[in-house]
């Protein structure tokens, strides 16, 4: 059995390496950099009203379509994208590429910005109404509506679904996050593999089968608590070393493009090592350009699409430049990613050298609570996805085969789990993409619409 998981992981880190080769980074990072340049430098002159946007969008709009407010769209968006990426995640792209992988990471997220607001803007635009009268959005309906005209859009939409589906079923939404809390669990709390996996699968099944209103109410109440109670441990972690962090800088700079020698347990890798991992853990983490996050979206009850999108941009903000920027910043001050560990072993490492045994709780609850909300949320872009495909007839029976998997997902080993979520995910981001760099104008359009409108409302 052993060798049959060795065959395979080499099997499936040969297709990973194709899939997340220089053509697909040259495109994820080309089309952020593009949007920011024709959308002015959004995600840096726009933030500030993003963030008050956030702050002031827990109603939802009056007699506006949608399932539920801008804030809990964004909480739902970011119960996805802040999870096992945050920690595992973030220890994997070090621990393989080194420091440099996370100025790579800060990289593509600070361009991902720019991506996540067209998306989003995309997804508010294009949205229809499904046969149970719930709103239906994302990259398979903007290909659909928005590029309707072209004979690919009949390929390019069905495939981001069908990609949607497979990410949520054995990507990013089951096993990753299923393996991170069971092992958490049974490493902190001794508590046995199959109770943890049991006792996930009915929490998951009551708050999923509740549908996104559900999943919106549980999202708003653990995302901010629990990234909140993360991110202040980190900044304890900081503060107690912050003679490092000048030293720290310099050696994620300065690794990000001249590679990292080896250093105690860690062997030493190149340039484009550190480039892939950091832009690829980075997408697995924020997932812009993937095009996930804009699902949410669309079910905002909100007029402009543009508003949406700005919100939306907040989630790459808050889950790359701030949550994974502080997790790779411990990490590489308390020397944790030399030492001979691997994804949350490492990061439990790094905390407990300021806070002793309680550092590997919070890093335990903070897993466990991260890798929750990201499997609710991504039950959520997988149903979606399916009601595309198969209409609502397919929504329960999607449903079922989901809580079914993530009740089997603590049985697979946690390499052939992590490069089987980076094919996915890669193969997903294509579709996506093509479609953002071909609907350019109407954001575009979108975007200068509405800020004209609030220049003229002042």
């Amino acid at each position: 059995m052993e060798l049959m998981d060795m065959d395979l992981l080499a099997t499936l880190t040969r297709i990973d390496e194709l899939v997340w080769g220089l053509p697909l980074l040259v495109l994820l990072i080309g089309t952020g950099v593009f949007l920011t340049w024709r959308l002015g430098l959004i995600q840096v002159f726009r933030l500030p009203l993003a963030l008050r946007y956030v702050l002031i969008s827990r109603k939802a709009e009056i007699g506006v379509q949608g399932d539920v407010s801008s804030f809990a769209a964004l909480s739902t968006a970011l119960s996805a994208t802040i999870g096992t990426g945050n920690i595992v995640g973030v220890a994997t792209a070090i621990k393989t590429g080194g420091p440099g992988a996370l100025f790579w990471m800060f990289f593509a997220a600070f361009f991902g910005m720019a991506t996540m607001y067209s998306e989003s803007l995309l997804a508010v635009k294009y949205r229809t109404v499904d046969a149970n009268g719930q709103m239906s959005g994302g990259p398979m309906y903007y290909i659909k509506n928005g590029l309707g005209h072209k004979k690919y859009s009949r390929i390019l939409a069905p495939l981001f679904a069908f990609f949607g589906v497979n990410v949520a079923l054995f990507g990013i939404g089951t096993f990753p996050q299923v393996n991170a809390i069971v092992d958490s669990a049974r490493i902190a709390f001794n508590v046995p593999e199959v109770l943890s996996a049991a006792v996930i699968s009915l929490l998951v099944a009551f708050v999923t089968l509740g549908g996104i209103r559900r999943i919106a109410a549980v999202a708003q109440l653990l995302v901010p608590f629990m990234a909140v109670g993360y991110v202040l441990g980190c900044i304890v972690t900081i503060a107690l070393n912050l003679d490092k962090l000048p030293e720290t800088f310099i050696l994620i700079i300065s690794s990000a493009f001249s590679g990292t020698a080896a250093k105690g347990g860690f062997l030493g890798a190149g340039v484009m090592l550190a480039v892939r991992m950091g832009v690829s853990r980075g997408i697995f983490s924020n997932e812009s350009g993937l095009g996930s996050a804009p699902i949410a979206a669309a079910a905002a009850k909100v007029r402009e699409p543009a508003k949406q999108g700005l919100i939306s941009m907040t989630g790459t903000f808050f889950d790359t430049i701030v949550v994974c920027l502080m997790t790779g910043t411990v990490l590489i001050m308390t020397d944790s990613w030399t030492e001979d560990l691997a994804g949350a072993y490492m990061t439990s490492y790094a905390f407990s050298t300021s806070f002793a045994e309680i550092g590997s709780y919070i890093v335990t609850a903070g897993l466990i609570f991260f890798a929750f909300t990201t499997i609710l949320g991504w039950n959520y872009y997988g149903e979606r996805c399916t009601e595309f495909l198969f209409g609502v007839k397919g929504i329960l029976p999607y449903k079922i085969i989901y809580v079914f998997i993530v009740a089997s997902g603590s049985f697979f080993t946690l390499d052939v789990i992590w490069v089987l979520a980076d094919i996915v995910n890669g193969l997903m981001a294509i579709p996506n993409l093509i479609a953002l760099l071909a609907l350019r104008k109407v954001v575009t359009s979108e975007t200068r619409q509405y800020f004209d409108g609030l220049e003229f409302r002042k």
